[in-house]
């Protein structure tokens, strides 16, 4: 389970990480480019909106799976070790079916709107797929691309949960063992 959830962490990092450096790369670029030359890239605005979402996303996971998310612990501190680590697997439970829920309201939310060209990204998808002469390419210019971060959100947010809730009950079990 340690090697799974390891794995997990690396991959949420990884995903926050990439995210992030893109943004500032993008942002970067686009800043030097409107100093110096007097013209920003026109999907240099719009995309590290997008990339900021999927960013979080990950990051959302990889916060709860460490552990480290906002929690209230006002209440839960004047509870004994054993009945908050419970208390705390059932939370872990909820957000599994939170996860699972935002999933597939995100999936239908992106599907619904799917074929929608984000304005900011249309020239550089269609660029994209002139230049490779790959007309796939062309989903980068699609609002659904950039909306489907909330259901890829959701898909880790339970994925998160679930391993962190086979880690407290290995955890409970091992303290009453």
């Amino acid at each position: 389970m340690k090697t799974v959830n390891e794995f997990a962490r690396r991959l949420f990092a990884l995903g926050a990480g990439l995210s992030m450096a893109l943004v500032f790369a993008i942002i970067f670029v686009n800043s030097l480019r409107r100093y110096t030359v007097g013209q920003s890239v026109s999907w240099g605005e719009e995309l590290p909106i997008y990339l900021t979402i999927y960013g979080v996303m990950f990051g959302l996971a990889l916060a709860y799976l460490q552990d480290r998310h906002i929690r209230f612990t006002v209440l839960t501190d004047f509870l004994s070790v054993s009945v908050r680590e419970k208390l705390f697997a059932a939370v872990d439970l909820v957000s599994f079916v939170t996860g699972v829920a935002l999933a597939f309201s995100g999936h239908a939310f992106a599907v619904r709107r799917g074929n929608l060209d984000a304005s900011g990204l249309k020239s550089a998808g269609n660029w994209l797929a002139e230049t490779t002469g790959i007309d796939a390419l062309v989903w980068v210019a699609k609002v659904g691309t950039w909306q489907y971060a909330i259901a890829i959100g959701g898909a880790l947010l339970a994925v998160a949960a679930a391993l962190k809730f086979f880690e407290r009950i290995s955890a409970i079990k091992a303290v009453q063992a």
